[in-house]
């Protein structure tokens, strides 16, 4: 059975979008083929490679790319998990579904707060909202 191949897109695959490949990879690397980018890259945030590495789950090795160093890959699916992506989403072929489902911004939930664990509830709360929607796929997707 082929695997579909899901692409993750916000802003800067920093955070986001890099915890939804990582646990996409981690939960259903055996239908889902996943992949992250950004419009921009931001560098891979440390704080979302912190609490994904808390549940299990290294993304250290990912790095923030550009939506371009994926060009050739035919997506089935292109979930933006920021309003920002979602505005500016490049035109895809018509095989690839764009779906929106976004996620509060960790950083800015964080931005205000000066104790290092309360910086990390905010990921963490972001982290298992994640998982919860990558642990309802692709279900969830053909649903949209």
């Amino acid at each position: 059975m082929k695997k579909l191949k899901a692409l993750f897109l916000c802003t800067g695959n920093s955070c986001r979008s890099q915890m939804a490949e990582g646990w996409c990879r981690h939960l259903k690397g055996d239908i889902i083929e996943a992949y992250s980018a950004g419009i921009e890259t931001h560098g891979l945030n440390p704080y979302a490679v912190k609490v994904m590495a808390e549940a299990g789950v290294d993304i250290s090795g990912h790095k923030s790319k550009l939506l371009t160093e994926l060009n050739g890959i035919d997506f089935d699916y292109v979930v933006t998990v920021c309003g920002h992506a979602h505005e500016t989403c490049p035109f895809f072929p018509a095989k690839a579904k764009v779906v929106h489902v976004g996620f509060d911004d960790p950083p800015k939930l964080a931005k205000d707060l000066t104790d290092e664990e309360e910086k990390l509830n905010c990921y963490r709360l972001v982290r298992d909202e994640i998982q919860k929607f990558v642990l309802s796929l692709p279900g969830s997707l053909l649903d949209k």
